[in-house]
Protein backbone atom coordinates (compact mmCIF):
# COMPACT_ATOMS: atom_id res chain seq x y z
CA UNK A 1 0.00 0.00 0.00
CA UNK A 2 0.88 3.66 -0.18
CA UNK A 3 0.87 5.12 3.31
CA UNK A 4 1.32 8.59 4.77
CA UNK A 5 2.42 9.02 8.38
CA UNK A 6 1.96 12.53 9.77
CA UNK A 7 4.39 13.15 12.63
CA UNK A 8 7.82 11.57 13.09
CA UNK A 9 8.19 11.23 16.84
CA UNK A 10 8.77 7.85 18.49
CA UNK A 11 5.41 6.50 17.35
CA UNK A 12 5.34 7.99 13.87
CA UNK A 13 8.88 7.09 12.86
CA UNK A 14 8.64 3.52 14.18
CA UNK A 15 5.24 3.10 12.50
CA UNK A 16 6.40 4.40 9.15
CA UNK A 17 9.66 2.44 9.16
CA UNK A 18 8.03 -0.85 10.15
CA UNK A 19 5.29 -0.52 7.53
CA UNK A 20 7.98 0.11 4.93
CA UNK A 21 9.79 -3.03 6.13
CA UNK A 22 6.84 -5.15 4.99
CA UNK A 23 6.93 -3.72 1.47
CA UNK A 24 4.65 -0.70 1.73
CA UNK A 25 5.64 2.69 0.34
CA UNK A 26 5.61 5.23 3.16
CA UNK A 27 5.93 8.99 3.16
CA UNK A 28 6.49 10.54 6.60
CA UNK A 29 5.47 14.17 7.09
CA UNK A 30 6.85 16.58 9.68
CA UNK A 31 6.82 20.37 9.92
CA UNK A 32 10.36 20.44 11.37
CA UNK A 33 12.44 21.18 8.26
CA UNK A 34 15.75 20.51 9.99
CA UNK A 35 14.56 17.13 11.26
CA UNK A 36 13.24 16.14 7.84
CA UNK A 37 16.53 17.07 6.20
CA UNK A 38 18.45 15.00 8.77
CA UNK A 39 16.27 11.99 7.98
CA UNK A 40 16.73 12.53 4.26
CA UNK A 41 20.47 12.41 4.88
CA UNK A 42 20.07 9.03 6.60
CA UNK A 43 20.17 10.20 10.22
CA UNK A 44 17.74 8.65 12.70
CA UNK A 45 16.70 11.52 15.02
CA UNK A 46 15.81 9.31 18.01
CA UNK A 47 17.53 6.46 19.80
CA UNK A 48 15.52 3.27 19.53
CA UNK A 49 17.30 -0.10 19.38
CA UNK A 50 17.01 -1.77 15.97
CA UNK A 51 15.36 1.18 14.27
CA UNK A 52 18.53 2.36 12.51
CA UNK A 53 18.92 -0.90 10.56
CA UNK A 54 15.34 -0.85 9.24
CA UNK A 55 15.53 2.88 8.58
CA UNK A 56 18.69 2.55 6.49
CA UNK A 57 17.39 -0.42 4.50
CA UNK A 58 14.04 1.11 3.64
CA UNK A 59 15.30 4.60 2.79
CA UNK A 60 17.93 3.01 0.54
CA UNK A 61 15.27 0.91 -1.20
CA UNK A 62 13.05 3.97 -1.66
CA UNK A 63 10.15 2.65 0.40
CA UNK A 64 10.58 5.28 3.14
CA UNK A 65 10.63 8.97 2.25
CA UNK A 66 10.27 12.26 4.13
CA UNK A 67 8.67 15.61 3.41
CA UNK A 68 7.43 18.74 5.13
CA UNK A 69 4.45 19.04 2.78
CA UNK A 70 1.16 17.23 3.33
CA UNK A 71 0.29 17.95 -0.29
CA UNK A 72 3.23 15.80 -1.37
CA UNK A 73 2.31 12.80 0.78
CA UNK A 74 -1.49 12.65 0.59
CA UNK A 75 -2.54 12.23 -3.08
CA UNK A 76 -1.24 8.65 -3.48
CA UNK A 77 -1.82 7.51 0.10
CA UNK A 78 -4.54 4.94 0.73
CA UNK A 79 -4.09 5.17 4.51
CA UNK A 80 -3.08 8.28 6.49
CA UNK A 81 -1.78 7.76 10.03
CA UNK A 82 -1.94 10.72 12.41
CA UNK A 83 0.95 10.22 14.85
CA UNK A 84 0.95 13.72 16.30
CA UNK A 85 1.74 14.93 19.81
CA UNK A 86 -1.11 15.32 22.31
CA UNK A 87 0.68 17.09 25.18
CA UNK A 88 -1.17 17.72 28.43
CA UNK A 89 -2.66 21.15 28.86
CA UNK A 90 -2.48 23.12 32.08
CA UNK A 91 -5.55 21.27 33.37
CA UNK A 92 -4.19 17.84 32.41
CA UNK A 93 -6.44 17.34 29.39
CA UNK A 94 -4.90 16.22 26.10
CA UNK A 95 -4.16 19.03 23.65
CA UNK A 96 -5.74 18.03 20.33
CA UNK A 97 -4.75 21.15 18.41
CA UNK A 98 -2.14 19.36 16.28
CA UNK A 99 -4.49 16.56 15.25
CA UNK A 100 -7.46 18.79 14.60
CA UNK A 101 -5.27 21.26 12.69
CA UNK A 102 -4.01 18.50 10.38
CA UNK A 103 -7.59 17.26 9.93
CA UNK A 104 -8.57 20.76 8.80
CA UNK A 105 -5.68 20.76 6.32
CA UNK A 106 -6.60 17.31 5.01
CA UNK A 107 -10.18 18.41 4.42
CA UNK A 108 -8.87 20.81 1.78
CA UNK A 109 -6.60 18.43 -0.13
CA UNK A 110 -8.26 14.98 -0.13
CA UNK A 111 -9.80 14.16 -3.52
CA UNK A 112 -10.34 10.37 -3.33
CA UNK A 113 -11.12 7.81 -0.65
CA UNK A 114 -8.71 7.66 2.32
CA UNK A 115 -8.64 5.83 5.63
CA UNK A 116 -7.65 8.33 8.31
CA UNK A 117 -6.13 6.60 11.33
CA UNK A 118 -5.73 8.19 14.75
CA UNK A 119 -2.47 6.57 15.90
CA UNK A 120 -1.85 9.11 18.65
CA UNK A 121 -3.20 8.52 22.14
CA UNK A 122 -6.35 10.63 22.11
CA UNK A 123 -9.34 11.12 24.41
CA UNK A 124 -12.54 9.22 23.81
CA UNK A 125 -14.55 10.97 21.11
CA UNK A 126 -11.58 12.27 19.10
CA UNK A 127 -12.38 10.16 16.02
CA UNK A 128 -15.77 11.86 15.91
CA UNK A 129 -14.17 15.29 16.16
CA UNK A 130 -11.78 14.50 13.31
CA UNK A 131 -14.70 13.10 11.27
CA UNK A 132 -16.75 16.26 11.79
CA UNK A 133 -13.89 18.53 10.70
CA UNK A 134 -13.30 16.48 7.53
CA UNK A 135 -17.04 16.38 6.78
CA UNK A 136 -17.21 20.18 6.62
CA UNK A 137 -15.46 20.17 3.24
CA UNK A 138 -15.62 16.54 2.10
CA UNK A 139 -18.27 14.06 1.13
CA UNK A 140 -18.41 11.28 3.69
CA UNK A 141 -17.81 8.80 0.86
CA UNK A 142 -14.24 10.11 0.56
CA UNK A 143 -12.99 9.08 4.01
CA UNK A 144 -13.35 6.96 7.10
CA UNK A 145 -11.82 7.94 10.44
CA UNK A 146 -10.55 5.07 12.58
CA UNK A 147 -8.76 4.64 15.88
CA UNK A 148 -5.67 2.42 16.02
CA UNK A 149 -3.92 3.04 19.36
CA UNK A 150 -0.25 2.12 19.66
CA UNK A 151 1.09 -0.14 22.38
CA UNK A 152 4.80 0.45 21.81
CA UNK A 153 7.28 0.37 24.66
CA UNK A 154 10.22 2.69 24.14
CA UNK A 155 13.39 0.64 24.03
CA UNK A 156 11.65 -2.33 22.37
CA UNK A 157 9.28 -0.42 20.07
CA UNK A 158 10.47 -2.07 16.87
CA UNK A 159 9.87 -5.57 18.22
CA UNK A 160 6.52 -4.48 19.65
CA UNK A 161 5.42 -3.20 16.24
CA UNK A 162 6.72 -6.12 14.19
CA UNK A 163 5.38 -8.75 16.63
CA UNK A 164 2.45 -7.15 18.47
CA UNK A 165 0.60 -8.88 21.30
CA UNK A 166 -2.56 -7.56 19.66
CA UNK A 167 -3.73 -4.92 17.22
CA UNK A 168 -6.71 -2.81 18.25
CA UNK A 169 -8.71 -1.05 15.52
CA UNK A 170 -11.79 1.04 16.14
CA UNK A 171 -13.99 1.52 13.09
CA UNK A 172 -17.64 1.28 12.11
CA UNK A 173 -16.72 1.01 8.41
CA UNK A 174 -16.44 -2.41 6.78
CA UNK A 175 -14.36 -0.91 3.97
CA UNK A 176 -11.83 0.59 6.40
CA UNK A 177 -11.78 -2.67 8.35
CA UNK A 178 -10.86 -4.66 5.22
CA UNK A 179 -8.06 -2.26 4.32
CA UNK A 180 -6.53 -2.15 7.79
CA UNK A 181 -6.83 -5.91 8.23
CA UNK A 182 -4.85 -6.41 5.01
CA UNK A 183 -2.27 -3.87 6.18
CA UNK A 184 -1.72 -5.53 9.57
CA UNK A 185 -1.98 -9.22 8.61
CA UNK A 186 1.80 -9.58 7.95
CA UNK A 187 2.45 -8.66 11.60
CA UNK A 188 0.14 -11.27 13.18
CA UNK A 189 1.01 -14.41 11.23
CA UNK A 190 1.68 -16.30 14.48
CA UNK A 191 -1.95 -15.93 15.43
CA UNK A 192 -2.00 -12.89 17.69
CA UNK A 193 -5.37 -11.16 17.38
CA UNK A 194 -6.60 -8.12 15.53
CA UNK A 195 -9.49 -6.77 17.58
CA UNK A 196 -12.08 -4.72 15.74
CA UNK A 197 -14.39 -2.57 17.85
CA UNK A 198 -16.11 0.78 17.80
CA UNK A 199 -13.96 3.90 17.78
CA UNK A 200 -14.73 5.00 21.32
CA UNK A 201 -13.91 1.60 22.78
CA UNK A 202 -10.57 1.56 20.93
CA UNK A 203 -9.70 5.01 22.27
CA UNK A 204 -10.66 3.94 25.78
CA UNK A 205 -8.63 0.72 25.51
CA UNK A 206 -5.38 2.64 25.21
CA UNK A 207 -6.07 4.84 28.23
CA UNK A 208 -7.32 1.91 30.29
CA UNK A 209 -4.21 -0.17 29.53
CA UNK A 210 -1.70 2.56 30.37
CA UNK A 211 -3.58 3.69 33.46
CA UNK A 212 -3.75 0.13 34.78
CA UNK A 213 0.00 -0.38 34.31
CA UNK A 214 0.69 2.94 36.02
CA UNK A 215 -1.57 1.82 38.86
CA UNK A 216 0.48 -1.35 39.34
CA UNK A 217 3.67 0.72 39.56
CA UNK A 218 2.23 3.14 42.11
CA UNK A 219 0.78 0.26 44.13
CA UNK A 220 4.18 -1.45 44.33
CA UNK A 221 5.83 1.82 45.32
CA UNK A 222 3.35 2.11 48.19
CA UNK A 223 4.08 -1.49 49.19
CA UNK A 224 7.82 -0.75 49.05
CA UNK A 225 7.51 2.30 51.26
CA UNK A 226 5.55 0.27 53.81
CA UNK A 227 8.09 -2.57 53.60
CA UNK A 228 10.83 -0.15 54.70
CA UNK A 229 8.84 0.73 57.81
CA UNK A 230 8.02 -2.90 58.60
CA UNK A 231 11.45 -4.37 57.91
CA UNK A 232 10.18 -6.50 55.03
CA UNK A 233 12.00 -6.93 51.69
CA UNK A 234 9.93 -5.77 48.73
CA UNK A 235 11.93 -8.02 46.38
CA UNK A 236 10.66 -11.06 48.23
CA UNK A 237 7.14 -9.66 48.30
CA UNK A 238 7.29 -8.97 44.57
CA UNK A 239 8.34 -12.53 43.77
CA UNK A 240 5.67 -13.96 46.02
CA UNK A 241 3.00 -11.82 44.37
CA UNK A 242 4.22 -12.29 40.82
CA UNK A 243 4.09 -16.07 40.99
CA UNK A 244 0.30 -15.82 41.27
CA UNK A 245 -1.01 -16.35 37.73
CA UNK A 246 -3.84 -13.92 38.41
CA UNK A 247 -1.31 -11.14 39.06
CA UNK A 248 1.74 -11.93 36.90
CA UNK A 249 5.33 -10.79 37.21
CA UNK A 250 5.43 -7.64 35.11
CA UNK A 251 5.22 -4.05 36.33
CA UNK A 252 5.81 -5.05 39.95
CA UNK A 253 9.22 -3.41 40.32
CA UNK A 254 9.28 -0.52 42.80
CA UNK A 255 11.43 2.50 42.10
CA UNK A 256 11.43 6.27 41.79
CA UNK A 257 8.11 6.58 39.99
CA UNK A 258 7.02 6.33 36.38
CA UNK A 259 7.84 8.86 33.68
CA UNK A 260 7.98 9.05 29.92
CA UNK A 261 5.62 10.36 27.29
CA UNK A 262 2.73 7.98 28.02
CA UNK A 263 1.92 7.06 31.60
CA UNK A 264 1.90 10.53 33.24
CA UNK A 265 0.10 12.14 30.33
CA UNK A 266 -2.42 9.37 29.80
CA UNK A 267 -3.36 9.00 33.46
CA UNK A 268 -3.88 12.75 33.69
CA UNK A 269 -5.95 12.80 30.50
CA UNK A 270 -8.20 9.92 31.61
CA UNK A 271 -8.67 11.58 34.98
CA UNK A 272 -9.63 14.82 33.23
CA UNK A 273 -12.09 12.97 30.99
CA UNK A 274 -13.69 11.41 34.06
CA UNK A 275 -14.10 14.87 35.60
CA UNK A 276 -15.73 16.16 32.40
CA UNK A 277 -18.30 13.37 32.64
CA UNK A 278 -18.86 13.95 36.39
CA UNK A 279 -17.20 10.71 37.45
CA UNK A 280 -14.87 10.69 40.44
CA UNK A 281 -12.10 8.26 39.38
CA UNK A 282 -10.58 7.89 42.84
CA UNK A 283 -7.90 5.33 41.97
CA UNK A 284 -6.41 7.43 39.17
CA UNK A 285 -6.12 10.47 41.37
CA UNK A 286 -4.26 8.39 43.95
CA UNK A 287 -1.94 6.94 41.28
CA UNK A 288 -0.86 10.46 40.30
CA UNK A 289 -0.45 11.55 43.92
CA UNK A 290 1.69 8.52 44.81
CA UNK A 291 3.86 9.00 41.73
CA UNK A 292 4.47 12.64 42.55
CA UNK A 293 5.69 11.69 46.02
CA UNK A 294 7.78 8.77 44.78
CA UNK A 295 9.76 10.89 42.30
CA UNK A 296 11.36 12.82 45.14
CA UNK A 297 11.94 9.91 47.52
CA UNK A 298 15.58 9.34 46.55
CA UNK A 299 16.43 13.01 47.05
CA UNK A 300 14.77 12.77 50.47
CA UNK A 301 16.93 9.77 51.38
CA UNK A 302 20.09 11.60 50.28
CA UNK A 303 19.23 14.67 52.37
CA UNK A 304 18.47 12.52 55.40
CA UNK A 305 22.00 11.12 55.17
CA UNK A 306 24.01 14.15 54.01
CA UNK A 307 21.91 16.93 55.54
CA UNK A 308 19.09 19.14 54.31
CA UNK A 309 21.63 21.75 53.18
CA UNK A 310 23.71 20.14 50.43
CA UNK A 311 25.83 23.22 49.74
CA UNK A 312 29.38 22.11 49.02
CA UNK A 313 28.22 18.53 48.39
CA UNK A 314 28.50 16.70 45.07
CA UNK A 315 25.99 14.02 44.10
CA UNK A 316 26.73 11.66 41.20
CA UNK A 317 23.80 10.46 39.10
CA UNK A 318 23.72 7.34 36.96
CA UNK A 319 20.85 7.47 34.51
CA UNK A 320 18.83 10.37 33.09
CA UNK A 321 16.39 8.79 30.61
CA UNK A 322 13.02 7.81 32.03
CA UNK A 323 13.84 4.16 31.28
CA UNK A 324 16.77 2.24 29.76
CA UNK A 325 17.30 1.83 26.00
CA UNK A 326 15.90 5.24 25.10
CA UNK A 327 17.08 8.84 25.04
CA UNK A 328 13.64 10.11 26.07
CA UNK A 329 13.65 12.35 29.16
CA UNK A 330 10.01 13.42 29.10
CA UNK A 331 8.74 13.35 32.70
CA UNK A 332 11.90 11.43 33.66
CA UNK A 333 12.21 10.91 37.42
CA UNK A 334 15.84 12.03 37.15
CA UNK A 335 14.71 15.56 36.29
CA UNK A 336 12.65 15.82 39.48
CA UNK A 337 15.49 14.40 41.58
CA UNK A 338 17.96 16.84 40.03
CA UNK A 339 15.59 19.72 40.80
CA UNK A 340 15.38 18.70 44.46
CA UNK A 341 19.16 18.31 44.76
CA UNK A 342 19.84 21.67 43.14
CA UNK A 343 17.32 23.36 45.44
CA UNK A 344 19.25 21.94 48.39
CA UNK A 345 22.47 23.44 47.01
CA UNK A 346 24.13 20.30 45.65
CA UNK A 347 26.47 20.10 42.69
CA UNK A 348 25.22 17.34 40.37
CA UNK A 349 27.44 15.27 38.07
CA UNK A 350 25.56 12.93 35.75
CA UNK A 351 26.03 10.26 33.11
CA UNK A 352 23.59 8.45 30.82
CA UNK A 353 24.47 6.27 27.80
CA UNK A 354 22.02 8.04 25.46
CA UNK A 355 20.08 10.90 27.05
CA UNK A 356 22.76 13.47 27.86
CA UNK A 357 22.29 15.66 24.79
CA UNK A 358 18.59 16.00 25.57
CA UNK A 359 19.38 16.89 29.17
CA UNK A 360 22.02 19.38 28.06
CA UNK A 361 19.47 21.06 25.79
CA UNK A 362 17.02 21.28 28.69
CA UNK A 363 19.24 22.15 31.67
CA UNK A 364 22.29 23.75 30.08
CA UNK A 365 25.08 24.16 32.64
CA UNK A 366 22.88 23.67 35.71
CA UNK A 367 24.47 20.25 36.13
CA UNK A 368 27.76 18.73 35.03
CA UNK A 369 27.48 16.05 32.36
CA UNK A 370 30.45 13.72 31.93
CA UNK A 371 31.34 11.06 29.36
CA UNK A 372 31.97 8.12 31.67
CA UNK A 373 29.96 6.64 34.53
CA UNK A 374 33.01 6.44 36.80
CA UNK A 375 33.98 10.04 36.13
CA UNK A 376 30.79 11.11 37.91
CA UNK A 377 32.15 9.56 41.12
CA UNK A 378 35.35 11.60 41.39
CA UNK A 379 35.08 13.66 44.59
CA UNK A 380 31.35 12.86 44.86
CA UNK A 381 29.79 12.58 48.30
CA UNK A 382 27.22 10.01 47.14
CA UNK A 383 25.95 8.14 44.09
CA UNK A 384 22.28 8.02 43.10
CA UNK A 385 21.18 5.41 40.56
CA UNK A 386 18.09 6.54 38.68
CA UNK A 387 17.81 4.48 35.46
CA UNK A 388 18.47 0.74 35.28
CA UNK A 389 20.74 0.68 32.23
CA UNK A 390 22.45 -2.71 31.87
CA UNK A 391 25.89 -1.10 32.13
CA UNK A 392 25.11 -0.09 35.73
CA UNK A 393 24.20 -3.61 36.87
CA UNK A 394 27.71 -5.06 37.28
CA UNK A 395 30.13 -2.17 37.79
CA UNK A 396 33.53 -2.30 39.44
CA UNK A 397 32.64 -1.74 43.08
CA UNK A 398 36.33 -1.46 43.93
CA UNK A 399 36.73 1.48 41.54
CA UNK A 400 33.50 3.02 42.84
CA UNK A 401 34.68 2.85 46.44
CA UNK A 402 38.06 4.36 45.58
CA UNK A 403 36.56 7.29 43.67
CA UNK A 404 33.69 8.27 45.97
CA UNK A 405 34.46 10.56 48.92
CA UNK A 406 32.05 8.47 50.96
CA UNK A 407 30.96 4.93 50.03
CA UNK A 408 27.29 6.03 49.88
CA UNK A 409 24.96 4.60 47.22
CA UNK A 410 21.28 5.45 46.89
CA UNK A 411 19.74 2.99 44.46
CA UNK A 412 16.39 3.93 42.98
CA UNK A 413 16.14 0.67 41.00
CA UNK A 414 17.26 -2.02 43.49
CA UNK A 415 20.07 -3.21 41.24
CA UNK A 416 22.35 -4.74 43.87
CA UNK A 417 22.14 -7.55 46.39
CA UNK A 418 21.94 -6.36 49.99
CA UNK A 419 24.37 -8.92 51.43
CA UNK A 420 26.89 -8.23 48.68
CA UNK A 421 26.78 -4.49 49.34
CA UNK A 422 27.32 -5.15 53.04
CA UNK A 423 30.36 -7.29 52.26
CA UNK A 424 31.74 -4.56 50.00
CA UNK A 425 31.50 -2.03 52.82
CA UNK A 426 29.02 0.40 51.26
CA UNK A 427 26.32 2.45 52.91
CA UNK A 428 23.46 1.38 50.66
CA UNK A 429 19.86 2.54 50.53
CA UNK A 430 17.37 1.20 48.01
CA UNK A 431 13.58 1.13 47.64
CA UNK A 432 11.51 -1.08 49.94
CA UNK A 433 14.51 -2.88 51.49
CA UNK A 434 16.59 -2.49 54.63
CA UNK A 435 19.42 0.01 54.78
CA UNK A 436 22.92 -1.40 54.70
CA UNK A 437 25.70 0.25 56.71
Amino acid sequence: MNIAVVGTGYVGLVTGTCFAETGNHVVCVDIDERKVERMRQGEVPIYEPGLDVLFERNTKEGRLRFTTQLEEAIPDAEVIFLALPTPPGEDGSADLSYILGVAEHLSNIITDYKVIVDKSTVPVGTAEKVHNILAKNLSEELFDVTSNPEFLREGVAVDDFLKPDRVVIGTSSEKAQRILKRLYEPFVRQGNPIYFMDERSAEMTKYAANSYLATRISFMNEIANLCEKLGANVDMVRMGMGSDARIGKRFLFPGVGFGGSCFPKDVQALSKTAIEYQYDFKILNSVLEVNGIQRSILAKKIKEKLGEDLSGKTVALWGLAFKPNTDDIREAPALYIIEELLKAGAHVKAYDPEAMENVRALLGDKIQLVDDQYETLIDADALAIITEWSVFRTPSFKVMKNLLKNPFIFDGRNLYDLQFMKEQGFYYESIGRNKIG
